[in-house]
């Protein structure tokens, strides 16, 4: 199948990837526009939604991007409203924006505990609270909320923020599609379980920490050796699953916690 998103329009929030490599905001903005929408994107780094942008123009694609905050409500109205301007109503809604903090609950500090709840959820809050508008204006629309397998599982790591918003996203992603299921809109959640993106290599997640390994590369090969296939996904992984998601081959499923994650959250211990 070839153009299964023409015509539409997306927003990918997170759209730039946070080091060398595939990032699922980039892979998931790049397909989307390859299977025929056009896309707008932000990211908190400009210049990194505007590499995405580059590929995508590039290949012959449509794609716009800006600069956005998405914990700031003015600035996440304003996000929507340009889009809308740019392309038209919103068909698709991906809300790809995350962060991490190591610490369990007792060394994790309250600033941080906030910061993960606000990238992590209120974002998600944001987006869709001024998207919805636009999509009940085409009485139609699909949402893909970015989870992860830490949500319902334990990932061997100090992340209790994030995991925690995690499955607060399961809950608030459930909310919406039952509220707009009669209107058109679906909403669900595509969980990656260990992932092998530039986020994880981001000093600023601690991760070799929280594996007490020695190196990054000890904690990479670490992570591999946790997954059953014997290694992690990457970002196209989530960018074909999400695309099934946005477009109408999926046009009845809403409500949904897809696993993405080669087989992990069905291991014990």
């Amino acid at each position: 199948m070839v153009k299964r998103l023409e015509g539409k329009v997306a927003l990918v929030t997170g759209c730039g990837s946070s080091g060398p490599g595939w990032g699922n905001g980039k892979a998931m903005a790049v397909l989307f526009a390859r299977e025929g929408a056009k896309v707008y994107g932000c990211d908190i780094h400009l210049d990194a939604a505007r590499e995405t942008e580059s590929i995508v123009r590039e290949e012959g694609g449509a794609m716009s991007v800006a600069q956005c905050d998405v914990t700031d409500p003015g600035a996440v109205e304003a996000l929507v409203q340009d889009c809308v301007t740019t392309y038209g109503d919103i068909d698709i809604l991906v809300n790809n924006v995350g962060t991490a903090r190591l610490g369990g609950v007792v060394e994790q500090s309250l600033e941080d505990w906030r910061l993960v709840f606000d990238i992590n959820l209120t974002s998600m809050f944001l987006t869709c609270k001024h998207a919805i508008p636009s999509m009940l204006r085409k009485g139609r629309g699909s949402i893909v909320n970015i989870g992860s397998v830490a949500g319902v599982r334990d990932s061997g790591v100090a992340y209790v923020s994030y995991s925690a918003s995690k499955a607060a996203v399961l809950g608030f992603s459930r909310s919406v599609a039952l509220e707009y299921a009669k209107r058109g809109i679906r909403s669900n959640v595509l969980m990656p379980g260990l992932m092998n993106t530039p986020m994880v290599r981001q000093p600023v997640l601690s991760l070799a920490d929280g594996y007490r390994e020695a190196s990054q590369e000890e904690m990479l090969a670490k992570r591999d050796r946790q997954c059953p296939m014997g290694h992690m996904g990457d970002a196209w992984d989530v960018a074909t699953t999400a695309l099934w998601l946005a477009s109408d081959e999926s046009k009845y499923v809403t409500s949904a916690e897809i696993m993405v994650d080669g087989g992990i959250s069905a291991r014990i211990g």
